[in-house]
């Protein structure tokens, strides 16, 4: 039988990282996307030495057309994909009266709408049971004068997560945010590698008793 296999799209050395190696100690082949092709290299050899059978492709999320590409590739070389975790955010030091209109969409076309992208071009090889999720933050409750796309950004996801839960729990397949209340930070309460666990035990629940945000407290 073969192993389920999990995408994570936004591979970065913190939680992205975390949750590829969490899954991939649970068996899963891990697919990773990410935009800089050296250090997703480093990371995916990393995983590949650990015993984790990884793939990898660079890319720009915000292209559409390359980032269905790629889960698409993924599918079909896996034969379905059990699970896609979405972790992407942009950063723009701005506050609400800097910021542009311009900045704020292409932050949100980074860290919400590419989520849609993914999911879409993952459905048609998403099984029953299979299971999305996303990194959400504290900042969709609480915005933060020095980014304020960044709040916009955590509290579009979370919205758009419900909306997808909502439609995919037809098919049995269920998504969920996890809101990090805290900052992310090795060898603390919100070390990525106790927030990836969180997202792996998420991703566990039955159906019957799912939920469509998680918080994450440092405590869970």
């Amino acid at each position: 039988m073969a192993n389920p296999t999990i995408i994570v799209i936004g591979t970065g050395p913190g939680i992205g990282a975390a949750v590829a190696r969490r899954f991939g100690q649970a068996g899963y082949d891990c697919a990773l996307v990410a935009r800089n092709a050296d250090k997703l290299e480093s990371l995916g050899r990393q995983l590949q030495e650990e015993g984790i059978t990884t793939g990898w492709t660079p890319l720009d999320v915000t292209d559409s057309q390359a980032l269905t590409s790629a889960v698409t590739r993924f599918a079909e070389h896996s034969g379905e994909i059990n699970h896609l975790h979405f972790n992407p955010s942009a950063f723009t030091d701005k506050d609400a009266l800097e910021l542009t209109a311009g900045e704020l969409l292409a932050d949100v076309g980074l860290g919400v709408a590419s989520l849609l992208t993914a999911v879409q071009a993952a459905r048609p090889f998403l099984p029953p049971g299979a299971r999305v999720t996303a990194t959400g933050g504290a900042t969709a409750d609480k915005p933060w004068k020095r980014a304020a796309s960044l709040g916009v950004q955590k509290a579009a996801l979370r919205n758009l997560v419900a909306a997808l839960d909502a439609r995919l729990a037809e098919d049995d397949i269920r998504a969920c945010s996890i809101t990090v209340a805290g900052t992310v930070k090795p060898g603390t309460a919100f070390d990525p590698a106790l927030i990836a666990d969180a997202i792996y035990t998420a991703s566990q629940s039955d159906s019957e008793f799912w939920e469509s945000e998680i918080r994450f407290d440092g405590r869970s």
